[in-house]
């Protein structure tokens, strides 16, 4: 037996030492080689095949189609454009010959979404991206894992814990106010050039670190914290360099790809480390507070105090220490990037049309004080109206892939045409087929919300405006009033209250307060930039600004 154990490494290094080395590209073909041949061999064994369906022509075996979306400003008319011409279920070409299917048609979105977590799931690059980024929270789980950290996460965000933060969102929009009112003072004109989008990022921090964390960044006040750095240096590139799209679109099929280091990609991981530390310094400090009894009323205002005071570690909704660090690290992220966007297009929005504008002004002005959250959600139609078309139009993140964990099928609300010319009402979905819903799309569809789309229209919104109301073909999307903004089904944006009021309270003193007119006149060009997620800037700016003229509202 030793002298067969020891003679079959000398066979084998005989072998390898007739291999020539080999070189990184001819190592690539190897790769792509082997799992082009492991591919096909897995199809082969599939008892449910997804049918082969018609759309846009590959414009490249490498990236299929993936390159333009990917540096469009404007996917969404892309894809539109793809829906009209191929129906409203298409497949599209994917990375080194895939194809992914791209769903437009209501009913099979919301057959999708009601399914997500459990047959549709995050794809190997999401997870790998989201773990390394955030742990293993809740925007990382699926299944059984998904559902506990979800369950046990939703009374932090409960209307009645919202309610009792709505004076902090308050605060951080009238420090704001008080610091714009003085640089006009400054300023040698009734008016002064403020760049919002900066100052939207830094109202947004502010925000949720006192209603996260009970944490105060000090970013309205000028103070720098590492997070604000890291922030501040992923919104200054203004577009995606070649590098970071062709590494992107290969590491949906080689998930390792995204170890190699770029300048974005080290900006991103020095994100996570100055996360880390402020999650776990402020994890720490909460949990001492808590046990010593000294936080006062703090712990029912705080989400991670919520979190901590209701924590129990024999519920079975129990987070362990990584899941709380991973909800932290999202709760920071999400409540910065996400809503200091929708902001900054808000204003934008008015800037360009002042009588949407004027007419907002004049319902926030019958109120002498601020509103409180019961008027935020309910006492003010047109302020709610501006909100939801500018998240209708500006959905901050445009769209979701996935992957099938299991073989599905699913219904659509018209029959689409396959390939081969068979006009088919299912579609059978096999375990392993990419899909993605592009959101943003969605939400700006001719076919769904008319002709007019494309419009800003808050009007449409109003209730009694039957002519100009929401369109029949828009309340089949099954979503936060028939919007995809904040998805749908088990991964519902858990935040989406908290991001609404927040937004309504900001923007309300704002408007209240400001009068709002683009730099350059209304042909300011606006174009997408990145931050973490694509932000809109002034074309010709640096970075990712959004320079506005300011004045004050004089009755």
């Amino acid at each position: 037996m030793e002298i067969f154990s020891t003679k079959i490494p000398e066979a084998m290094n005989k072998i390898l030492s007739h291999i020539p080395p080999l070189s990184p590209f001819n190592a690539v073909v190897a790769c792509t080689a082997l799992w082009t041949f492991v591919k096909l061999i897995r199809m082969s064994r599939r008892r449910v095949r997804t049918p082969k369906l018609r759309g846009p022509p590959s414009l490249s075996f490498l990236y299929g189609v993936g390159k333009i979306l990917l540096e469009a400003d404007d996917p969404s008319s892309i894809y539109e454009s793809w829906a009209q011409e191929y129906g409203s279920v298409y497949e599209a070409p994917s990375t080194l010959g895939q194809r992914r299917i791209i769903l437009h048609d209501p009913k099979a979105i919301a057959h999708f979404h009601a399914k997500e977590t459990w047959t549709y799931v995050r794809t190997p690059l999401t997870r790998k991206f989201l773990e390394n980024g955030f742990g293993r929270g809740l925007l990382w789980a699926d299944g059984e894992s998904h559902k506990r950290q979800r369950k046990s996460l939703t009374p932090a965000f409960s209307i009645a814990a919202i309610r009792t933060l709505t004076p902090i969102f308050y605060d951080s929009a009238h420090k704001a106010k008080a610091a714009w009112s003085t640089l006009i003072e400054s300023s040698s004109e009734d008016s002064a050039i403020i760049d919002v989008q900066n100052w939207m990022n830094y109202v947004s921090l502010d925000t949720i670190g006192i209603a996260g964390f009970s944490h105060d960044f000090g970013a309205l006040d000028g103070k720098h914290a590492s997070v604000t750095e890291v922030f501040d240096a992923l919104n200054s590139s203004s577009s995606a360099s070649a590098l970071n799209v062709g590494l992107i679109l290969l590491a949906q099929v080689f998930p390792f790809l995204t170890d190699i280091p770029t300048p974005r990609g080290k900006l991103v991981s020095k994100l996570n480390t100055a996360m880390e530390e402020i999650s776990n310094d402020l994890l720490a400090r909460t949990r001492k507070e808590l046990d010593i009894g000294t936080t006062g009323d703090k712990k029912e205002k705080s989400v991670i105090g919520l979190l901590i005071q209701g924590e129990d570690a024999e519920s079975e909704f129990h987070l362990s220490k990584e899941e709380m660090l991973s909800q932290m690290k999202v709760l920071l992220l999400a409540g910065y990037e996400t809503t200091s966007i929708s902001l900054t297009w808000a204003l934008i929005e008015l800037s360009r049309n002042p009588d949407i504008q004027t007419k907002l002004r004049n319902e926030l002005v019958e109120h002498s004080s601020d509103p409180t959250y019961d008027q935020l959600s309910n006492g003010l139609p047109y302020l709610d109206a501006v909100v939801h078309e500018t998240l209708r139009i500006h959905a901050p993140i445009r769209e979701s892939m996935r992957i099938a964990g299991e073989d599905d099928v699913i219904p659509l609300s018209e029959p689409v045409r396959t390939k081969s010319g068979q006009l088919i009402e299912n579609l059978p979905i096999a375990r392993g087929t990419s899909l993605a819903i592009p959101f943003s799309s969605v939400n700006l569809s001719s076919d769904i919300w008319g002709e007019d789309a494309k419009v800003f229209k808050p009007s449409r919104w109003l209730e009694g405006d039957r002519k100009n109301g929401i369109p029949a073909k828009a309340k089949e999307v099954q979503g936060h009033r028939h919007l995809l903004t904040f998805s749908d089904g088990p991964r519902t944006c858990l935040g989406k209250n908290f991001a609404i009021a927040e937004f309504k309270a900001v923007l309300s003193v704002l408007v209240k307060n400001f009068v709002f007119e683009p730099r350059d006149g209304t042909e300011t060009k606006i174009e997408m930039g990145r931050g973490f997620l694509p932000r809109p800037r002034v074309a010709g700016e640096e970075g990712c600004k959004v320079p506005l003229r300011v004045k004050p509202y004089v009755e």
